[in-house]
């Protein structure tokens, strides 16, 4: 596992990351033992970035955290910290909220359910469409002077917003889906953070488990599964999508890999400004995942590769109707 700076102003990370939403939320029910011993055996494999919400498990995600991390030396590891989700007794999302006031309490909250004393980066989870992004930003700036935060980031918003905030503090670091079937950033979101030395902390590099090479029609997402409601899981979008993976399954059989490490390897090729999370919430698919650290794609390899699933094969928005209205980085 190599280390780089997350971009031109962050903290020294690993080059995977490690992202814990699916351990308290989103995917079904998770093992908490294996929840545990995924972050533990992450930790010994090298990963140092861990990804992690304040609305995850309303809460249970961080608390989760804290009791893997207990004992675990402070300079051992990064916290890359979202706010601002609101969560109703329920579960169900009921808006956003970037107030400055509203930051300061989220972070206060997050910093003792995580049982630290800083936060080594600190993003909004989206746009507040009722806060500029300059408040925002500004005060979280006053919180890095505070010491409560290290570093400030940004989460699934476009170049203009990116500007902006850009423009009010030092950004390290944009996190914001991105896969081999996901690919919007690459038109201005991608160009601007290169142009400002914003890195990308690439999230769905599996596309939720779709591009996997595991995913099968049979299988159900229920409950809570946000696959269940997903555009790309629905109807003959499926079928069409699954076929682009049984394509790259050819491309990953000829190179002796999995699906899974062929198309998270594509994503770290991208760039050495990119830094993929693994969502995983077991420690095999954590194993396999990490493999994507031993892929060297030549020429031909990415050629192949995008011959066998070009940009904007995949049928689907990459969220349901009323999330996409949500996405800064979609407008």
């Amino acid at each position: 596992m190599q280390t780089r700076q997350l971009g031109a102003t962050g903290p020294t990370v690993s080059q995977f990351g490690l992202g814990a939403m699916g351990m308290s939320d989103m995917y079904g029910p998770a093992d908490r033992d294996e929840s545990l011993a995924t972050v533990h055996t992450a930790l010994e494999a090298g990963v140092t970035l861990i990804d992690t919400g304040d609305f995850y498990g309303s809460g249970h995600n961080e608390m989760l955290l804290a009791e893997a991390l207990k004992g675990v030396a402070r300079d051992r590891y990064q916290l890359s910290v979202k706010f601002g989700g609101l969560r109703g007794p329920d579960g169900g999302f009921v808006g956003y909220d970037n107030r400055p006031n509203s930051m300061k309490n989220f972070l206060a909250m997050t910093l003792k359910r995580l049982q630290v004393d800083h936060i080594d980066v600190y993003r909004p989870s989206r746009l507040d469409p009722q806060v500029p992004i300059e408040d925002t930003i500004g005060a979280i700036g006053e919180m890095v002077q505070a010491g409560y935060v290290r570093h400030i980031g940004l989460s699934e918003v476009g170049a203009e917003t990116i500007r902006k905030a850009a423009a009010v503090h030092p950004i390290c670091d944009l996190q914001i889906e991105y896969s081999l079937i996901s690919r919007g950033i690459e038109a201005a979101i991608l160009p601007t953070c290169r142009e400002l030395g914003i890195a990308i902390t690439a999230y769905g590099v599996l596309a939720r488990g779709l591009i996997s090479g595991h995913w099968s029609k049979d299988r159900t997402a229920a409950g809570r599964d946000i696959r269940g409601f997903n555009p790309r899981y629905q109807g003959d979008n499926i079928d069409h999508n699954l076929a682009l993976v049984e394509a790259l399954r050819a491309v990953a059989e000829t190179k002796g890999v999995t699906v899974a490490q062929l198309v998270i390897a594509w994503v770290a090729a991208q760039g050495e400004d990119i830094f993929p999370l693994i969502g995983a919430r077991r420690r095999e698919r954590l194993g396999e995942a990490l493999g994507a650290l031993d892929v060297t794609l030549t020429r031909a390899d990415l050629a192949a590769i995008e011959a066998a699933a070009p940009n904007g094969a995949a049928r689907g928005d990459r969220y349901p109707t009323a999330m996409m209205q949500h996405l800064d980085s979609e407008r």
